[in-house]
């Protein structure tokens, strides 16, 4: 969500402050500000909207210093105004703030009552003000920070900058990501390493309860019990150009067009070298008795897509959960089972919660992720990294597809451990994920066909998709898509599900999208089709030639996919999923690597 920076350094920070939170915009935002101490004062810059405000009045009203923080903010307590951007000033304090302090109104009145007033709506200013209250009380701002840290409840990354201290940042985590960057007489702190990486390649993560005084000279770090913690320094390698646009318009346009590279090199990396064995070292589904898929948004596509695999292929039975209500239901686990975490940053706080709920009740935890350092990986028995590399677009593309691929390998393993499938069927069904980037390319080749229909598209108001079979979570996953980017309202289901009420939705004004390869369930899918044109809805078939020639007449438009061999036409479908939803984005003139009200990682519950 938010996004930090803080520099301790040998130039001058602002400039630096907004390069950095420029690389954080993918994690979604509303407002923007940095504060820099220089001569010893403390002063800041805020704007509202998109970073180029916040750089405009730089330009007007510049800020000097070279030790300084920046952040971008995802409005939870306070709408978005300049008053409730980030950073809070509380006298000699300023503070930056990513996640939600649960607590905020007792200690609100307690400040209250102590005398201090309040100018925005956040919780975030409690902070500040918190740690003003111990100053004027006396306290070092060391001392401040660590007494406010002990008040608050919640989720938190935190930044403290102070009034007259130009070599001292203090930072902390509880359930928010945050990491401290070393470079040469400087030091950095960021949400996460893409923000940190033109700084340094240095990176120290802070763990849960961590708390940091940091200086030129290094970082001292505490412990939640205040110890002494000796934190291990990684290096980190962040192609840059990974994040960059490659001369595609969008990011989200760019990682489509990445799908069949990082397939390619996750399928390299996860099979033997001649491609007919699957290399999953620490991997062996022998004795397990029940799986069960915990993840959030996409990621739970994804899952369930997996549930269709898992069952068919290795007969192992499957629950999939919303992160965000699993551990409040309380479910009863088996100890024989596994439980498989699914995120793309590895710091989606509902599913870090889901894991740490799991972690004693089940035989072990698997975190299936696309950041290998994350806290979810690091906090796993386990970690199977995708390999999708960097991924800005709030709209997650490429890291579903290899999120699909990780968990088809995993199916097919299970199915080889539990003795379901010989190895002549899984080398049948390891060619056949082999084929995949070579399909993905040809089926990107549709774009201008898929352009000319999301034009029509974006007409609608509604829009309707079915699947059967693992194409029905594919569907689910099209629909947000589209709601996500371009704002239309869009539901997925089940195909057999239809005539049990959203058929009464269908007219000549409702597109409804077919997600239907020519496979054993495809008779029963053009049956469902056939009802929806009877009541003259504009149906989009997306099958392939043979499916597009069985059952194409009467369709408002077709797309022709090539062919793929069961069970695994949701790869290959999303992609013409994602097409839709971008072009339609498109023709709507909508943000789409920022859509509103969203955020690429979501860190608060």
């Amino acid at each position: 969500m938010c996004g930090i920076i803080g520099i301790l350094g040998h130039h001058e920070a602002a400039p630096l402050l907004v390069e950095a939170l420029k690389r954080l915009e993918y994690r979604g935002y509303d407002s923007a500000g940095i504060a820099t101490v220089n001569k010893g004062r403390l002063d800041r810059r805020r704007a509202v909207g998109k970073l180029v405000n916040l750089s405009d009045l730089l330009v007007h009203e510049p800020l000097a210093g070279k030790a300084g923080i920046g952040h971008t903010r995802w409005a939870t307590h306070g709408v978005a105004t300049v008053r409730n951007a980030h950073p809070h000033k509380a006298g000699p304090v300023a503070v930056v703030h990513n996640g939600i302090i649960e607590n905020f109104r007792e200690l609100r009145a307690e400040i209250a009552e102590a005398g201090y007033a309040f100018e925005s709506e956040t919780d975030t200013e409690t902070v500040a003000l918190l740690a003003q209250l111990y100053m004027a009380r006396g306290m070092t701002p060391v001392e401040a920070a660590r007494e406010t840290l002990g008040r608050l409840h919640g989720a938190f990354a935190l930044c403290f900058l102070f009034d007259g201290e130009e070599d001292l940042m203090i930072a902390a985590r509880k359930g928010s990501p945050l990491a401290i960057g070393h470079g040469d007489g400087e030091m950095f702190v960021g949400s996460d390493a893409i923000a940190l990486a033109p700084l340094t390649d240095r990176i120290t993560y802070l763990e849960e309860g961590d708390w940091a005084v940091v200086t030129r000279k290094g970082a001292q770090i505490y412990d939640a019990a205040g110890r002494l913690a000796n934190r291990s320094e990684t290096r980190i390698q962040i192609d840059a150009t990974r994040v960059e646009k490659a001369g595609y318009k969008h990011f989200m346009a760019k990682e489509i067009a990445e799908q069949p590279v990082v397939l390619a090199d996750a399928l390299k990396h996860y099979l033997t070298a001649d491609g007919k064995a699957l290399h999953l070292p620490g991997v062996d589904f022998t004795g397990v008795d029940r799986l069960t898929l915990v993840a959030c948004g996409t990621a739970s596509y994804a899952c369930h897509v997996a549930k269709y695999w898992f069952e068919r292929l290795a007969g192992l039975p499957v629950d999939v959960d919303v992160a965000s209500e699993f551990r409040y239901r309380e479910p009863p686990l088996s100890p024989a089972s596994w439980a498989v975490f699914v995120s793309q940053s590895g710091e989606t706080a509902d599913t870090l919660a889901a894991l740490r709920y799991a972690q004693d009740k089940v035989a072990r935890t698997l975190a299936v992720v696309n950041v290998p350092t994350s806290s979810i990986a690091r906090e796993s028995d386990l970690a199977l990294p995708i390999l999708a590399g960097v991924e800005i677009g709030v709209a997650s593309t490429k890291a579903f597809t290899c999120q699909l691929l990780v968990l088809a390998l995993l199916a097919l393993k299970a199915g080889r451990d539990r003795g379901v499938l010989d190895d002549a069927a899984l080398a049948g069904h390891l060619e056949t994920l082999g084929t995949l980037p070579g399909l993905m390319n040809h089926t990107l080749g549709l774009s201008a066909d898929i352009t000319r229909v999301a034009e029509k598209l974006a007409e609608a108001q509604d829009i309707l998709f079915l699947g059967r079979g693992p194409m029905f979570p594919l569907a689910l996953e099209g629909a947000l898509k589209l709601k996500e980017i371009s704002y239309i309202h869009a539901e997925g289901y089940a195909s057999g599900e239809l005539k049990h009420g959203p058929i009464a939705l269908i007219d000549q004004h409702v597109p409804v999208i077919v997600l239907a390869p020519r496979d054993g369930l495809f008779d029963k899918t053009v049956s469902n089709m056939q009802e929806v044109m009877a009541r003259h809805g504009k149906v989009l078939l997306l099958s392939d030639a043979a499916g597009v020639a069985e059952a194409g007449q009467g369709c408002w438009k077709t797309l022709t996919l090539p062919e793929v061999a069961e069970p695994f036409a949701p790869i290959l479908y999303a992609i013409p999923a994602q097409l839709l939803a971008y072009h339609t984005a498109i023709a709507k003139g909508t943000d789409v690597d920022q859509p509103r009200n969203l955020a690429k990682s979501v860190t608060v519950e």
